[in-house]
């Protein structure tokens, strides 16, 4: 039984190591198998089939090869799982980064007034976060007056026009 518990032990050991390191113990194993000898994986399989075995040996049902034989079925089992899981979170995707593109066609609010000739600034939402751009417009645009952005010419300013109501 000390063999199996050893062996639950070196694998939980070894899942902290690959939390604590983050990957960079899996640069040893790069491009095996395609994930299936990660670290994580390893050490879920060896974790599992020592715990089992000791647990399947210590209720006296079966001998050292029955329970070995069990531990091995649930550390393939946990491997598979753990496998599983981190392809799914490493395909997991993120929303589109937001660009100036996403700025035509939304509205704002006019904080430095726009003369005819130069630059005012108005506050926008890009992703549901507030942005002051600056702002030209074709007509003067007073303070605080509603505008539509339809430009972006570069990061950080855009051409707006008033919207009437």
């Amino acid at each position: 039984m000390a063999w199996f518990l050893g062996l639950g032990i070196t694998g939980t050991v070894l899942l902290a190591l690959s939390l604590i390191f983050d990957g960079v113990l899996d640069g040893i194993l790069d491009g095996a198998l395609d994930g299936w000898l990660s670290l994580p994986v390893i050490a879920g399989f060896t974790a599992m089939t020592g715990f089992t075995a000791a647990i399947t040996l210590g209720t006296g049902t079966t001998g050292p090869t029955g329970a070995t034989l069990t531990g091995a079925l649930a550390g393939t089992g946990t491997a598979w799982l753990t496998y599983r899981l981190s392809r799914a979170l490493m395909r997991d995707q993120t929303s589109v980064t937001p660009t100036t593109d996403h700025l035509l066609g939304t509205s704002g609010k006019v904080v430095t007034a726009i003369p005819a000739d130069g630059y005012g600034e108005v506050l926008l939402r890009l992703a549901g976060q507030p942005l002051k751009c600056a702002a030209r417009s074709t007509a003067p645009v007073p303070l605080g007056t509603e505008v539509w952005v339809e430009a972006a010419p570069t990061q950080t300013s855009v051409i707006v026009r008033p919207v009437h109501h």
